[in-house]
């Protein structure tokens, strides 16, 4: 073995020069390192070439498959140089063993595709969440997450079970182990196969997605979700806090997604005094034009406006509407805008806003009825 490999490259300087008889090994491994250096620089330059002639022509995805598999590949030139140097020192006399070397390239090898295999997969990952997909439909985090973990595990189950081959255990005791020993697992992890199934019917059923905000009304549960794991889903509250939820968790449980509404809802009372009643019908008419006007109210939508009750102290208007925005920050600007509008429409009609009153009627008094609470804007308070 060891006459084969120096003698195509030493052989040749060894009958020029004699003399260098007793230095082989070391020529040959000088010789094997220089050859392992040479194709690494040589690799290196023909993929960088390769990397921006395709990001010249717009080819993104070739430009980040070729990435991807790189280092891999240049891994494997350094596998094979150091598997060749140990099959090499095993005929110098160096305690190792020729075996050594192959196994190390037949084991390396399977381990290199896997890493490749993984890191193709997170480049397709990104590639099905890209914008830019030559017309096809772009995939949310969520279902580009859940495909990427499936076909991580499937892979690293098929590079663990060529791995045990390798080695020469036999797979069908393993899986015929698997069946029986099924039961058992399942009985001793039954939490983590729910929240595995659990996670999965998240996948599945996709009641919300990474970047939703939820919220569930059976548990104190809100925020927006980062992450979802088979395991544990992060949702981030909002007061910055991170929040870990069991997946098993969200079979039980009612979830509401808000941030799939389509509107956001006004829906206010608005109170006059009882001394207005003969205003309150343009007032409610002026109110409803406003609305319909209104650049961001939804007139679609269900747009409710009307005289709806007879309070303690008020004659109360109800104003249900829905805004187009379904924004957090600004729905409560146009809220704001439309509640201002409100109170210009009651004043420009001479009304005012009813207070919170009590009349009491003192017996054996004919005086005018004294207030008492809190008298409404330009209603005097009698002390007596």
């Amino acid at each position: 073995m060891l006459e084969e490999l120096l003698t195509p490259v030493v052989a040749p300087i060894i009958s020029h020069w004699p003399g260098l008889q007793p230095y082989r090994l070391q020529l040959a491994i000088g010789f094997l390192v220089a050859l392992v250096w040479l194709l690494t620089v040589l690799f290196n330059w023909i993929t960088s070439r390769l990397i921006q002639h395709l990001s010249r022509r717009g080819s993104a995805m070739n430009g980040q498959v070729l990435k991807a598999i790189r280092t891999p590949l240049r891994l494997m030139i350094w596998l094979l140089g150091i598997s060749l140097l140990i099959e090499i020192l095993s005929h110098s006399g160096v305690p190792v063993s020729k075996a050594v070397g192959a196994e190390l390239r037949r084991f390396g090898t399977i381990i290199i595709i896997g890493w490749a295999g993984l890191r193709l997969i997170r480049v397709a990952e990104e590639w099905l969440m890209s914008p830019a997909r030559g017309g096809r439909k772009q995939l949310d985090k969520t279902t580009a997450d859940a495909l990427g973990k499936l076909f991580r595990l499937i892979l690293l189950i098929l590079v663990g079970l060529t791995l045990l081959q390798s080695a020469g255990v036999s797979i069908s005791g393993i899986l015929a182990f698997g069946g029986v020993g099924g039961i058992a697992v399942g009985f001793a992890a039954r939490d983590l196969l729910a929240n595995f199934f659990g996670g999965l019917m998240i996948y599945m059923d996709r009641p919300f997605r990474v970047g939703d905000w939820v919220r569930s009304p059976d548990k104190e549960i809100e925020g927006t979700v980062e992450h979802i794991g088979w395991r544990l889903t992060r949702i981030r509250t909002f007061d910055q806090r991170p929040l870990y939820v069991p997946n098993a968790t969200f079979t039980n449980i009612a979830v509401e997604n808000p941030s799939r509404m389509f509107n956001r809802r006004i829906f206010e009372h608005v109170g006059v005094r009882y001394s207005d009643v003969g205003r309150v019908k343009e007032i409610v008419d002026q109110i409803r034009e406003m609305l319909l006007a209104h650049e961001e109210i939804d007139t679609h939508q269900t747009m409710i406006v009307h005289l709806n009750r007879f309070g303690p102290s008020s004659m109360d208007i109800m104003v249900y509407t829905f805004t187009k925005t379904t924004q957090w920050v600004k729905y409560h600007a146009i809220k704001q805008d439309v509640m201002l509008r409100i109170a210009d429409i009651i004043e420009q009609n001479g009304a005012e806003f009813a207070f919170p009153t009590q009349t009491i009627h003192l017996a054996g008094q004919d005086e005018e009825p004294a207030f008492a609470g809190y008298p409404g804007p330009g209603e005097g308070h009698n002390p007596s």
